[in-house]
């Protein structure tokens, strides 16, 4: 309860300089987790500076995954999407940072790997759109609605950063 007190009370009232922290849902899929990119993904998002304030492995329900996905469902592969993502675990996160939203999607990469650049998570290791190792949030609503979806308030840790007086002004 304190943390989200703390969190409403940052986001009303944000330190003069650091710009508005937001939060931002990721989940490594079932190929990013077989294939040993957890730590990788990781990596590369604490090298950044954001701060991890939850994060759990996962066998999603395919309840969770048609309720995640639900915008999409009338697309042709919603079906083999939903079952993908429910073929083994998923590794949900929620970080923490300025601009965390957009910055995320910029390190993950365009959703076909063909269009990711090198030095994206999927420009790196994916080689088909079926198999993109990653999900990102795509905007501020979409994260809050996913972070509700895969987290329980109480999962979601509130923690002093000591990096942030090096990261933000």
């Amino acid at each position: 309860m304190i943390c989200l007190l703390l969190a409403l009370f940052a986001h009303l009232f944000p330190a003069a300089g650091s710009g508005v922290q937001e939060r931002t849902f990721l989940a490594v899929k079932p190929d990013g987790v077989q294939r040993r990119l957890v730590g990788e993904v990781v990596r590369r998002f604490e090298t950044k500076g954001f701060k991890l304030v939850a994060l759990k492995l996962v066998q999603a329900s395919e309840e969770l995954l048609r309720e995640h996905y639900a915008e999409l469902r009338e697309r042709p592969f919603f079906s083999r999407l939903i079952k993908y993502m429910g073929s083994g675990p998923v590794v949900a996160m929620v970080w923490q940072g300025l601009d965390v939203v957009r910055v995320s999607r910029a390190l993950i990469g365009a959703t076909d790997p063909a269009d990711a650049l090198p030095g994206t998570i999927r420009g790196d290791f994916c080689i088909e759109v079926g198999k993109n190792v990653i999900h990102g949030s795509d905007s501020v609503e979409s994260a809050r609605r996913e972070i509700a979806l895969w987290f329980r308030p109480e999962e979601l840790l509130c923690w002093e950063d000591g990096a942030e007086h090096w990261l933000y002004e």
